[in-house]
């Protein structure tokens, strides 16, 4: 991925439907080409946030296994998205980043 600033939606530790929720809803402000990242720890989210940007017109370009203690780097994230001790202990982090569409 480029250098382009990101907007990161923390979705650590919320079960299905609640990381695409949170997804659709960052992304609703914003313009096509915007890129915004969501962290899961629901392994449902690895799916399900491909099909939601299928049927959005938005494009996956990356996907991802992260440390959830990792939260450095994050551009544009809510001031509360950088909580490492948001995700459960043990607990896998996807990051999916999303291209938004037109």
């Amino acid at each position: 991925m480029s250098d382009e600033p990101v907007t990161l939606v923390d979705a650590r530790g919320l079960r299905c439907p609640l990381p695409v929720i949170r997804l659709a809803a960052a992304a609703r402000d914003r313009a096509p080409g915007d890129v915004l990242t969501v962290w899961s720890t629901d392994p449902a989210a690895r799916h399900d946030v491909p099909a939601w940007a299928r049927m959005r017109g938005h494009a996956v370009v990356e996907s991802t296994v992260v440390e959830s203690t990792v939260v450095e780097g994050a551009e544009g994230q809510d001031a509360d998205a950088a909580d490492p001790g948001s995700a459960p202990d043990g607990a896998t982090t996807w990051a999916i980043t999303v291209r938004l569409g037109g």
